[in-house]
């Protein structure tokens, strides 16, 4: 029989889990809550807390509640969602991650030192569309500049002073990329600051998920489909062991790859539950016995 072994540094980060239990708090008391958005981008997850009372709504309809208790989630949310809970009196109940929350706090500050002017130059590394950059972009009142990549910086203003910061959960590499060579671009006597907003206890998980998958012989990546984190430390496994197989769930392992291993690893996102890892790793020695 093989030796299966979970990744202990793999599963909820502090502000998913802060999120999860203070959905947990209000569910055990009133047996029903909104989520403003998936409370973590995991589904199994979500359809845990769903049976449990927890009902996922959007924006959209957000705007057509009232008098009710809607949970925001870690990732954070834009001024305006403050706005219409407090027009519908809407209680919220606000599980945004303190890391995630300072780093808003930081940009408003930084907006309001800039407001006066037109371009926009407070600039986010990050992935558009994220649930989080769009609350940190909600701090400029939309205007901060979007990057995804070191790709894109041609967009920059190179002329005008230049702010910099990152979503939490970005590549500490590409980050460092990025303020490499806007510093080379800058024009004479333009400001450029940068500030490293990314959440250590999500960057050193790559260290430490580089090593556990050199370890094994196999690795089973658990995550969901739209985690961020998820793709970014599933590229890192893969990079360190080949032999990485990214899965949203027990129901998707090929037992050939099971053939022939004597050490399998399995790890997740910072969005993945540390039951469903339990599920993967029951289903492998299932597997193995037969």
């Amino acid at each position: 029989m093989a030796m299966v072994e979970i990744d202990s540094g793999s599963g909820f980060c502090i502000g998913v889990t802060r999120a999860i239990s203070k959905a947990e708090e209000e569910l055990n008391k009133s047996g029903h809550l909104y989520c403003l958005g998936d409370i973590v981008h995991n589904s199994n997850e979500v359809d845990r807390l769903k049976r449990k009372g927890l009902e996922t709504i959007t924006h959209e309809q957000l705007a057509q509640l009232h008098d009710v208790k809607v949970l925001l989630r870690a990732h954070g949310e834009p001024p305006e969602t403050y706005a219409i809970a407090e027009r519908n009196h809407i209680e919220i109940i606000d599980a945004t991650c303190p890391v995630v929350l300072k780093l808003q706090q930081r940009i408003a500050a930084s907006y309001g030192e800039n407001e006066a002017t037109t371009e926009p130059q407070i600039v986010i590394y990050g992935k558009r569309g994220h649930a989080e950059v769009n609350g940190l972009v909600g701090q400029t009142r939309g205007t901060a500049l979007v990057i995804e990549s070191i790709d894109e910086i041609d967009k920059i203003d190179y002329s005008r002073d230049i702010v910099l910061y990152s979503q939490t959960t970005k590549s500490l590499q590409g980050f460092k990329q990025i303020v490499d060579e806007i510093g080379r671009r800058v024009q004479p006597g333009v400001s450029f600051r940068s500030y490293d907003t990314i959440c250590r206890s999500v960057a050193n998980r790559i260290p430490q998920i580089r090593r556990f998958a050199q370890q094994h012989e196999l690795i089973l990546f658990v995550s969901g489909a739209k985690s961020s984190n998820g793709r970014i430390l599933f590229a890192e496994c893969l990079d360190a062991n080949p032999n990485s197989h990214l899965i949203s769930s027990e129901r998707e392992i090929d037992p050939a790859w099971l053939k022939g291993k004597e050490r399998i690893g399995i790890c997740g996102a910072t969005s993945t539950p540390r039951w469903l890892m339990g599920r993967v790793r029951d289903a492998v020695i299932a597997l193995q016995a037969h």
